[in-house]
């Protein structure tokens, strides 16, 4: 499975990207497939977006939570960014290749091969926001016994 996580962060006043990289660069590995691609708003060029695509099953995206958490704990951004923080986070339902020119069939929703079935992916969906609530309730436990 393929799995999103898209992060919003806006940095403080006077504070630069460098700062932010420094703060943010994880000090340990996940364990799971992931590649993390950070991106500066057009727009906003304080706001930073962290997008990252994590391949594997729901128990190591569980396991790469409680990596997170810890990650972040260890090596907080609260000198560098601003307080609101969004988060988003899904699971990838279609993949689908609009490089070539010219006209496209439509092809049914699809990921690697395997045609996506819309209330599988709800039902599941339920499953990963209840690990992700675990792993923001412990995080923010944590955080504020610091």
């Amino acid at each position: 499975m393929k799995f999103i996580a898209m992060v919003t962060r806006t940095l403080k006043q006077g504070k630069s990207y460098e700062d932010y990289r420094k703060a943010w660069f994880h000090s340990n590995g996940f364990g799971i497939p992931t590649t993390m691609y950070t991106v500066v708003n057009a727009f906003n060029p304080r706001e930073i977006i962290s997008i990252g695509i994590i391949d594997g099953d729901l128990e190591q995206l569980t396991k790469g939570f409680e990596i997170d958490v810890q990650d972040r704990l260890a090596n907080p951004l609260d000198d560098v960014i601003e307080s609101t923080i969004v988060r988003n986070f899904g699971l990838v339902t279609a993949v689908d290749d609009f490089s070539p020119s010219g006209k496209l069939t439509y092809v049914p929703a699809q990921v690697d091969g395997k045609i996506t079935d819309y209330n599988e992916t709800a039902v599941f969906l339920e499953k990963v926001a209840s690990e992700l609530k675990k792993a923001s309730a412990k995080r923010d436990t944590l955080k504020s016994k610091k």
